[in-house]
């Protein structure tokens, strides 16, 4: 049974639950509410609290669960012939895994049937290209250890998936159940409720925690690992950047640093002027119509997909650039895509970022302020330079740190406007790349995950992370700090 449908049963177990439990409990005190400890509700509340979480608890760790046993099960039946020279373990059960969808997509779409897919065998068919007609690409010709490893895998991951059903499905009619019969009048079913639902809280709350933990712990683990492979000095250090997978690569991180830093300053020197004359101009000077229509207009573009800024740098910003900078301009400029083109844009995305919070931070000021600088006879704009800005700057400089990491974490935008080359150079009108594009790149495709080519994404995204998180962190310091001060 698919997972979509499962929860759906659930969740309807658990509405039928609320609208029994609630039935139950005015039943058993003869309809007369006041013989009930808890309001009517608190009952049904009850039912569906111990019908629905339970089972959705156990489907999600079953689900996070299955995929590492399947695959560790899996990978144990597969002889060590099946490896080649030049390959990994790992690779081969990628190659099994993307199999064992194919198979499933196959059968999904009709090209084969469930007994087909069972029953396939290397020797007799040539299963590339019957996959390959249903839209699943193969980088090699399927061999008979792979195709029975994938034949084995959707079999164990099936008998897997039906036993879930079967164990989720009985734990929510057992809640479902054991709720109902404990459903008296003097049952403290508010109770019960409050707690169960401080629980769940607690669990929500700590998943988020955990989930920071465990990203930041796979980054550190796996930086660890790339730094036995290779030097750490040569990484920080380095200025050639030029991985290669038949080895020799030379990974410094300068050039990637030095692409982030200078497409990110051109972004923050066309978003920071115009954000915040746009947040002086609707806090201080526009009128409460104008205001009321301009603020959500600049704020769309903070809405806008990234991917659609990207392609507004390749197609529209690059091209004209070029034609003003390029062979029939000025001459200084060889591609549309560069990090003038990136920045620009890039710039675009951040001014509702800086212009928002701006207005925020000046609409903070305490209007006694402006009052007494009005009424020593300064005019606005002196009061606006003078007063307005001197105040709110601690947060105003918190609000472009925050952009700034804004503008160091952006890919899809670097990806089609700035280009891929990895390059130490003043010209704007170059194609550069950052450390986010080339995090991307490394782990694109059939990658070995114990080479340091692949375990350089780790190293880069730890480097990243390490500058955001103190970007970050010092903003939210200087953003604290002004707000105490006015509160």
């Amino acid at each position: 049974m698919p997972v979509l449908w499962l929860v759906l049963i659930v969740f309807a177990l658990g509405a039928l639950g609320f609208v029994l439990g609630r039935r139950r409990a005015l039943g058993g005190a003869g309809g007369d509410i006041r013989l009930l400890h808890s309001l009517p509700s608190y009952y049904g509340t009850n039912v569906t609290l111990l019908t629905v979480v339970p089972a959705l608890f156990l489907l999600g760790i079953w689900l996070l669960v299955q995929p590492v046993v399947v695959d560790a099960r899996v990978s144990a039946m597969l002889p060590d012939s099946a490896i080649s020279e030049g390959t990994t373990r790992d690779l081969v059960m990628s190659d099994v895994r993307r199999i064992a969808e194919g198979l499933d997509k196959a059968v999904a779409e009709g090209a084969m049937t469930h007994r087909e897919a069972r029953d396939i065998r290397a020797e007799f068919t040539d299963v590339r290209n019957r996959l390959g007609a249903v839209g699943v690409a193969l980088g090699s010709t399927v061999g008979a250890p792979e195709l029975y490893a994938a034949q084995r895998y959707r079999r164990i991951a099936g008998e897997g998936s039906l036993a879930m059903t079967g164990v989720v499905l009985a734990l929510a009619l057992g809640g479902f159940a054991l709720s109902l019969i404990r459903t008296t009048p003097s049952f403290r079913a508010r109770n019960t409720v409050e707690t169960g639902i401080r629980y769940v809280l607690i669990f929500a709350a700590t998943i988020a925690i955990l989930t920071t933990i465990g990203i930041v712990l796979s980054l550190v683990f796996n930086t660890i690992d790339f730094f036995r492979l290779y030097p750490a000095w040569d990484f920080f250090f380095g200025t050639t950047w030029s991985p290669s997978f038949g080895g020799g690569s030379d990974l410094g991180i300068l050039p990637l640093l030095w692409g982030t830093f200078y497409i990110s300053i051109i972004a923050l020197a066309v978003s920071v002027p115009i954000g915040l004359f746009a947040a002086i101009y609707l806090s201080e000077y526009a009128s409460p119509h104008v205001r009321a229509f301009a603020k959500p207009m600049i704020e769309v573009l903070a809405g806008i997909p990234t991917i659609v800024y990207g392609l507004f740098a390749l197609l529209t910003v690059g091209p004209l650039l070029l034609k003003v900078f390029g062979q029939d301009g000025v001459g200084i400029m060889q591609a549309g895509t560069a990090v003038m083109t990136a920045g620009l844009v890039m710039g675009i995305m951040l001014i509702p970022f800086v212009s928002s919070l701006s207005d925020d931070i000046i609409n903070a000021v305490p209007q006694s302020m402006r009052d007494g600088s009005l009424g020593l006879g300064a005019t606005r704009s002196e009061t606006v330079r003078q007063v307005v800005l001197p105040a709110a700057l601690p947060g105003i400089v918190g609000a472009i740190l925050l952009a700034a990491s804004r503008a160091i974490g952006e890919t899809m935008i670097v990806v089609l406007g700035a280009g891929a080359a990895a390059n130490l150079s003043l010209n704007p009108f170059e194609a550069m790349t950052t450390v986010t594009a080339k995090i991307v790149s490394q782990l694109t495709g059939d990658a070995d995950f114990a080479s340091p080519e692949a375990l350089v994404a780790f190293a880069l995204g730890m480097t990243l992370f390490v500058i955001t998180l103190g970007l970050n962190v010092f903003a939210l310091y200087i953003v604290r700090k002004y707000r105490e001060q006015y509160e």
